[in-house]
């Protein structure tokens, strides 16, 4: 890549955005400066997610991934550090619109968890991702807090970079 390249896809800068717009929804969005098709790749590959979900400030890796990209697949994310694993996100995908949109189930929390809703809107070869988690109350929104919303900034700060590089290599397919 040629330094005027480098200086085009500049990854930070772009802006995330957190909003509880509801008593139980919290809406992330952000611009991505890569065609749709492969910011949906870095969300449904297992080899790409792995690289830009856990926010590196926090010392975590995501140690397991899978994902069966489809409706009615499930997907097992496994976070650790220092030899240990914290946390562990499941749930299964009840929709799934290549390049446009994935919706899913988070049911580590038992029955009732939210509902999570990722689109991906092209404009002009860069890409808008509006997240929207809906939970089944108010309740369940206050106790989850604001705190993994707000880590998405620097996770998808982390996603910009990974673009850039696949932007760089003209994707992957």
């Amino acid at each position: 890549m040629d330094a005027s390249k480098a200086s085009e896809a500049t990854p930070m800068q772009n802006r995330t955005t957190v909003e509880r717009t509801s008593d139980r929804e919290l809406v992330v969005t952000r611009t991505f400066n890569a065609p749709a098709r492969i910011v949906f790749e870095a969300w449904t590959k297992p080899e790409l997610f792995k690289q830009w979900w856990a926010p590196k400030s926090m010392g975590m890796v995501l140690r397991s991934c899978e994902m069966d990209v489809r409706v009615g697949g499930r997907y097992h994310l496994a976070f650790g550090h220092d030899g240990s694993n914290l946390d562990e996100f499941f749930g299964r995908y009840i929709e799934v619109t290549p390049q446009s949109r994935l919706v899913w189930t988070n049911e580590e929390g038992g029955e009732g968890g939210p509902v999570t809703t990722v689109t991906f809107e092209e404009k002009g070869g860069k890409t808008l991702l509006v997240l929207h988690e809906l939970y089944p109350s108010k309740e369940a929104l206050d106790a989850a807090g604001t705190g993994a919303a707000e880590a998405m900034g620097e996770t998808f700060g982390q996603l910009d970079e990974l673009l850039v590089t696949l932007g760089a290599s003209g994707g992957r397919s």
